[in-house]
């Protein structure tokens, strides 16, 4: 089956006089599209959470089940993340809106280091203006205790359970991410299976960490909540998962078998990274 024709520009060198600016000046567009990913993830989670959470919504009257309104997030959620990945905006960045992949894919030679760099500057930002945003249309209700900007917390068996869960929650998304995004056969579904694993993880995992596995999603909360609970393991815990996850991946198939650092390569836009997902596209793998 044919696939759309992308257009692949040359990565910039770091080490280039002007690389800095350079970077910056030309990719400046994918830079702000993965801020607004992220934004849009926290609007849904923050909107999502008051509507399920406060005790004063109908919607939370409703369904009187704990365990019901945690899989409902899950799936709105879910769904909210494959919206993004298979937007424009999302086909175009690659849609990490997260610096744990962003710097795994630094780390497997995709991303060149100042667009890395930028990424993760623009999933933070991302994420404390979504948490911004949501505040200004949700008002009061965000602040509830209830719902507290939908802020990340070890849950019930503590500390160290919540960094074991999000160390393992991460290298199963980023180990899903790279063997079906590097499948000739299997790629194109990459983005469902990582939505199907977001709301897998919120409907399961949640109650032992809160379910973050991405920093920013976590400081972006935090920063409105004033809570800063054992911010710590959800630097440490997505860090060591998928960052171990990607080389775990590189170990057993090798780095020429990492072809770019796109959730979503069926499409025809631009691709800033270093990328060989036309040999993909030739191959068998």
């Amino acid at each position: 089956m044919p696939t759309a024709t992308m257009r692949t520009v040359k990565p910039i060198d770091a080490a280039s006089d002007g690389g800095v600016s350079l970077a910056f000046r030309n990719h400046w567009p994918e830079y702000l599209m993965e801020a607004a990913a992220l934004g849009i993830f926290m609007i849904s989670a923050c909107i999502f959470t008051v509507l399920l959470e406060h005790p004063a919504c109908p919607v939370h009257q409703a369904i009187e089940n704990g365990d019901l309104r945690r899989v409902i997030a899950g799936v709105a959620m879910g769904l909210t993340a494959i919206g993004i990945f298979f937007s424009p905006w999302g086909k175009r960045s690659g849609a990490h809106m997260n610096p744990c992949v962003t710097i795994s894919f630094l780390l497997l030679g995709k991303i060149q280091p100042w667009d890395a760099c930028f990424y993760v500057a623009a999933q933070f930002a991302g994420g404390i203006l979504g948490v911004g945003v949501s505040e200004l249309i949700v008002g009061l209700p965000l602040r509830h205790t209830a719902v507290n900007y939908a802020v990340t917390t070890p849950g019930y068996a503590g500390v160290a359970v919540a960094l074991i869960a999000e160390a393992l929650i991460s290298a199963g998304m980023m180990a899903a991410v790279l063997w079906t995004s590097n499948s000739r056969r299997w790629s194109r579904y990459t983005p469902i299976l990582a939505g199907v694993l977001v709301a897998a993880y919120i409907s399961i995992e949640a109650p032992l960490s809160g379910m973050s596995m991405n920093p920013a999603r976590t400081v972006g909360s935090g920063l409105f909540a004033r809570d800063w609970t054992a911010l710590w393991i959800y630097f440490a815990g997505p860090a060591l998962g998928m960052l171990g996850a990607a080389q775990l991946y590189r170990a057993r198939r090798g780095i020429h078998r990492v072809y770019c650092a796109k959730l979503h390569h069926h499409n025809a836009q631009r691709c800033i990274f270093n990328c060989n997902y036309p040999q993909l596209n030739a191959g068998r793998d």
